[in-house]
Formats: structure tokens, C-alpha cells, sequence
């Protein structure tokens, strides 16, 4: 019986504390800046038309939110703001939002595609060597983009965009024998039919500050985005954001 009440009480403490996982609330908050080089272009109908875009320094803002409760999975939100903007000499007549732009015409495209990542995770591993955290992400996506006649500023057609993407979501992260120094990867990635968004990052951990009152961690590392949508509230887009990125976190 004793042995039966003590196996109980091993079983329970393991689920209601999971190995290394925080004992209480643990917040995570962390910003980066992204120097994002932009390829690709959009349409209206199937085939798109490239662009030459500028790059841009974007920025995104994350805070996540983990416990020891069984069952109940974290959550991590982050804020993406992504810019557009560029000059193109057009090889064909293009036609956009019911504006047709003729061939050989300079024109200015520019816009945004924002988005808020709505992430419920569960850490499957948890140790100073390896953690892994599994689960779905929610994008939400709201843009516009708008094409304006170089020369006659007058010549202008613009298109909102928005939706939510369902992604499956994963993140690693690797300790090292280096004192502070870490590798961390995370992704998040779907593809149906003919649309398919991946946005996936790895990146060089620096742990600068780690005590019981706060955790502060530098990261250097490569972004990319992909973003290629069909039909997307009469938007097709073949679309890369790519470039290095830098970021500081806290944990509280």
C-alpha cells in the first residue's frame, strides 16, 4: 500500500511538473529588426508579374506565455509589420485592381503585409541540452498594395487583402558547450492546393544575463517568408522575404 501510495505520488508530481519546464508563469518578451530583401510580384489572375522592390528594415514584436499545467498548451503572439516599395519598368501591360498600367510604363508599387501570429504550442522536450516545442499557428494577414503610374501620380489602383492561415508550428533550441552560446530554429509552414506560406528563422543565441529575477538573450540570425497565395480575395501572389535579423529577449 505504501509502495502504491508513493508510485501515485511520483506519477502526479511528474505530471504537474514537467521536467525543466517552469515551475511557475514563465513571460517571454523580445523584439527584432529584420533587414528584408524582396523578390517576386502579384496579380490579379493566375499569372503574376514581377516587381523590383527596395529593401526594407522591418520589425516584429513577440510575447509568449508558458506554464506547468497538463494539457493546457502556451501561447506565443507576435506582431510582424512588413513593408513594400519599388520601381519597375513594365515589360507587358498589366492590369490591377480594374487599373490597366500599359508596357514600357514606370511604375511605383508599394503597400504592407501585416500580420499577428496567434501560436498554442507544448514544449516536448525541456533540458539544458535540447527543447522542442510543437503546434499550430494561426496568421492572420492584412495588407494592401498599391500601383501608381510613375509619372501621373492621378494613374492609381490599390487592393486590401486578408486572412487567416492555419500553420503548423515547431521550435528548437540547442545548448553548447560554450557558456551562454545556443542555436535556435523555428518554423512555421503549410501548403494546400496552390497557396503555401512558410516563414522559418535560425539563429546564434547569446544568453547575456541570467539570474532569478530575469533571463536577457541576444539573437543574430537569417529570416525568410514565402509567401505565394492563390486567389486570396482576388490576389495571387509569388512573393520572398529574405535577410538577417537581430533581436534581444527576456525572460521573466
Amino acid at each position: 500500500m505504501i509502495k502504491s501510495g508513493l508510485l501515485a505520488a511520483t506519477l502526479l508530481s511528474g505530471l504537474i511538473n514537467p521536467v525543466q519546464a517552469d515551475t511557475f508563469l514563465g513571460l517571454y518578451a523580445g523584439a527584432q529588426v529584420w533587414y528584408t530583401d524582396v523578390a517576386g510580384g502579384f496579380a490579379n489572375g493566375g499569372s503574376v508579374t514581377d516587381f523590383e522592390f527596395d529593401n526594407e528594415t522591418n520589425s516584429n514584436l513577440y510575447v509568449a506565455l508558458e506554464h506547468p499545467v497538463p494539457l493546457l498548451p502556451n501561447i506565443k503572439i507576435r506582431r510582424q509589420n512588413l513593408n513594400l516599395s519599388g520601381t519597375t519598368t513594365l515589360s507587358q501591360d498589366f492590369t490591377f485592381a480594374g487599373q490597366t498600367f500599359a508596357q514600357d510604363t514606370s511604375v511605383a508599387s508599394g503597400g504592407y503585409a501585416d500580420s499577428m501570429d496567434y501560436v498554442v504550442y507544448y514544449e516536448v522536450f525541456d533540458n539544458d541540452l535540447i527543447s522542442l516545442d510543437l503546434g499550430l499557428n494561426a496568421k492572420d494577414f492584412d495588407g494592401q498594395i498599391t500601383v501608381r503610374d510613375a509619372d501621373d501620380s492621378s494613374i492609381t489602383s490599390a487592393q486590401s487583402f486578408g486572412g487567416i492561415v492555419p500553420l503548423l508550428y515547431s521550435r528548437v533550441q540547442i545548448g553548447t558547450p560554450v557558456g551562454g552560446l545556443g542555436l535556435t530554429a523555428e518554423g512555421s509552414f503549410l501548403a494546400v492546393d496552390d497557396s503555401s506560406v512558410y516563414d522559418y528563422q535560425a539563429a546564434l543565441t547569446y544568453q547575456w544575463l541570467d539570474n532569478l529575477a530575469v533571463d536577457m538573450t541576444f539573437q543574430l540570425g537569417y529570416r525568410v517568408l514565402q509567401l505565394d497565395l492563390d486567389d486570396v480575395d482576388n490576389l495571387y501572389t509569388d512573393m520572398e522575404f529574405k535577410g538577417p535579423f537581430a533581436g534581444i529577449e527576456v525572460h521573466f
